[in-house]
C-alpha cells in the first residue's frame, strides 16, 4: 500500500483529456551555402558562428556523476499507522457498511422478533457473538525523503508520514533505521524526522538559487515501493497553484514521479535540491510528465522553524483581501488589476495600525511587486512574526509606502449573521431587498442587511446572499436603503460602469463591483 494509495487527494486525477496537442519541430541546423556566391565566403562564415553560437547547449551525456554523489543521501520512508476496528457480527470496520443498530447491515427493516434473535445470537447463530474489540490495527505507508544533516534530519512530505505510530527509514545501502517525527506543516505538506541511532550520515544541501524554466532536474525516490529509483526531466514551469493550500507555489516537473516518490528530492545539476515531490497529475495513477515539487525557497524556511520549534508561525497583518478585477479597477481608478484590494482591517490588527484601510489596494511588499491575493498571502506567510515589512498601497490613485510589524498567524474564526424575521425594504435595481442593520436581530448596528436576493438579478450573480450587509456603497457608509438608491443614482451620473459596494458576511468584508445592465437589459429589481 503506497502513501498516495492512502491519500488520494494528493493525486490530481484529470477528468477529461481535451483533444490531441500537435508538436511542431524546427530545425536548428540551417545551411546557407545557396545563396553565397564565392566572394562572400566571409559573410558566410560569420552567419554559421552565429547561428552555432545560437544553439541550445547540448544536455549532459550523462546523470551518473550527480546521481552518485546524491543517491545515498534519498532514503525509502515506511510508515506504521494503527486504525480502528470492531469485530463481530453486525459491527463493520470504519470502511465497511454498518446499520449501527447491532444489525448485519441490510436487516434493519425485519419484524422486531426476527431483529430480537439476530441481536441475541447473531447472524450465525451463536449466542454471545455481538460485536467485540478488535484491538488495535494497523496499516502500512510509504514515500520517500532525503537526509538535510550529517546528524540525521531527513525531509518528507506531511501526508506520508501522517498520523505515524512508527517511521522506518531504508538507506541506499539497505540500513534500515528508527526515525521519529520531529514536526509537520500540513499548509505546505512538509515535515522533518530525526534518525534515532546516533552516527554520520550522507546527506544533501539545498539550492540557493531558484531553477529556471527548462533546466534539466533529476528526481530520486521509492516509487511504487521498488527502492531507490532515479528520474530525469526539465523544469516545465514554475509558481504553480493547484488547489492544495494556502500557500501553492509549486516547481512543475517532467521527470518520472509516481506513488512513493512523494517526499523525495528533485535535484539540479550540481547535486544541490531544488524541490521536494509532492503530487502528480495523472488520469491512470502513473506518470504522465506532469509532476510538482514544493520549491526549495518555501521548503527551506518551513524545514527551518520545524527544527527549531517543531512547528511554523507565520506572518500576519490582518486584513481580509481579495482580487482586483476590472469592475473594481474602473470603480476605484486603477490603472491595472495587479495588487491585493483590502476588504477590511483587522481592527487592533498589525495592518489597522499601520494605518491601512478598507478599500486599499496592497501592490507590493519589500518591493516586490504583489499581482494578487495569493501571492500576497505567499509573501506574508513566509516571514516570520515580528518581521518589519514595508508594504505598498495604492490609495485614492496614489501610492504610498506603510511600515509595519508582522503578527503571528491566529486560528482560523468563522461566523454567521442571524438575519431574524425583520424583512423590510425596498428594491433597488440589481434584485435586492434591504432594510436597515439596526431594524434586523444579529446584523448589528452598521450597514443595510440584504433580505432577500433575486436568484435572476446581477446581486446573486456577484455571490451576494440574504445576511449580507452593505457598508460602504461608491466609498461612503450607508445605514438606509435610500442612500444605497441615491450612490446607485450618482455612480449613474458620474458615467461608471459598475457600482462598488463593501459587503460584510459574517466576519468576512470583501468588495463587489456591481455591473450596471445595459440599455436593453432586463432588471427585476
Amino acid at each position: 500500500m503506497t502513501n498516495e494509495t492512502k491519500s488520494p487527494r494528493r493525486t490530481l486525477r484529470a477528468s477529461l483529456l481535451a483533444g490531441a496537442c500537435a508538436v511542431a519541430v524546427v530545425g536548428a541546423g540551417l545551411t546557407h551555402n545557396t545563396f553565397f556566391s564565392a566572394d562572400s565566403a566571409f559573410a558566410q562564415t560569420q552567419t554559421q558562428g552565429q547561428a552555432a553560437t545560437a544553439r541550445p547547449m547540448a544536455g549532459p551525456t550523462s546523470f551518473a556523476d550527480v546521481v552518485d554523489r546524491v543517491k545515498p543521501a534519498v532514503v525509502s520512508v515506511k510508515v506504521k499507522i494503527e486504525t480502528a476496528g470492531m469485530r463481530g457480527n453486525g459491527v463493520a470496520d470504519d470502511d465497511e457498511d454498518s446499520s449501527g443498530n447491532g444489525l448485519p447491515p441490510g436487516l434493519d427493516n425485519l419484524p422486531p422478533n426476527i431483529q430480537k434473535f439476530f441481536r441475541e445470537f447473531g447472524q450465525n447463530g451463536q449466542r454471545g457473538q455481538q460485536a467485540r474489540p478488535r484491538g488495535k490495527q494497523f496499516g502500512q505507508a510509504q514515500g520517500s525523503g532525503f537526509f538535510i544533516s550529517q546528524d540525521g534530519y531527513v525531509v518528507t512530505n506531511n501526508h506520508v508520514v501522517a498520523n505515524a505510530v512508527e517511521v522506518t527509514l531504508t538507506m541506499d545501502d539497505g540500513r534500515t533505521l528508527d526515525a521519529k517525527v520531529v514536526g509537520t506543516d500540513p499548509k505546505t505538506d512538509l515535515a522533518l524526522l530525526k534518525v534515532k541511532q546516533e552516527g554520520t550520515y550522507p546527506f544533501v544541501k539545498f539550492a540557493q538559487g531558484q531553477p529556471r524554466i527548462g533546466d534539466w532536474v533529476v528526481a530520486v525516490g521509492n516509487p511504487f515501493g521498488l527502492g531507490g529509483t532515479v528520474t530525469a526531466g526539465i523544469v516545465s514551469a514554475r509558481g504553480r497553484d493547484i488547489g492544495s493550500g494556502p500557500y501553492d507555489d509549486y516547481l512543475q516537473i517532467d521527470a518520472a514521479v509516481n506513488r512513493g516518490n512523494s517526499g523525495g528530492p528533485t535535484f539540479d545539476m550540481n547535486g544541490e535540491v531544488v524541490g521536494v515531490n509532492t503530487a502528480i497529475y495523472s488520469p491512470s495513477g502513473g506518470s504522465v510528465g506532469i509532476a510538482f515539487a514544493i520549491p526549495t525557497e518555501v521548503a527551506t524556511n518551513v524545514v527551518e522553524s520545524l527544527k527549531d520549534k517543531g512547528s511554523v508561525s507565520r506572518g500576519f497583518i490582518g486584513v481580509q483581501i481579495q482580487p482586483v478585477t476590472a469592475e473594481i479597477a474602473d470603480s476605484l481608478g486603477l490603472k491595472g488589476t495587479s495588487g491585493a484590494l483590502v476588504a477590511e482591517a483587522q481592527k487592533d490588527g498589525p495592518a489597522a495600525q499601520a494605518g491601512v484601510q478598507a478599500g486599499d489596494t496592497i501592490v507590493s511588499v519589500d518591493g516586490k511587486p504583489v499581482a494578487g491575493p495569493r501571492e500576497l498571502s505567499r509573501e506574508i506567510g513566509a516571514k516570520r512574526p515580528g518581521v518589519t515589512v514595508q508594504l505598498g498601497v495604492v490609495r485614492g490613485g496614489k501610492e504610498q509606502t506603510l511600515s509595519m510589524k508582522l503578527g503571528t498567524l491566529p486560528g482560523e474564526k468563522t461566523a454567521k449573521a442571524d438575519i431574524g424575521s425583520g424583512a423590510d425594504g425596498e428594491s433597488q435595481g440589481f434584485g435586492l431587498q434591504l432594510a436597515p442593520a439596526s431594524t434586523v436581530k444579529g446584523a448589528g448596528g452598521q450597514g443595510v442587511v440584504v433580505t432577500q436576493v433575486d436568484p435572476d438579478g446581477a446581486a446573486a450573480g456577484q455571490g451576494i446572499k440574504t445576511g449580507d450587509v452593505i457598508l460602504e456603497i461608491g466609498g461612503k457608509a450607508v445605514s438606509e436603503p435610500s442612500q444605497v438608491k441615491q450612490a446607485v443614482t450618482d455612480a449613474r451620473k458620474e458615467g461608471r460602469k459598475a457600482v462598488l459596494m463593501r459587503l460584510k458576511s459574517g466576519d468576512n468584508s470583501r468588495f463587489v463591483a456591481l455591473a450596471f445592465p445595459g440599455k436593453d437589459a432586463k432588471s427585476r429589481g
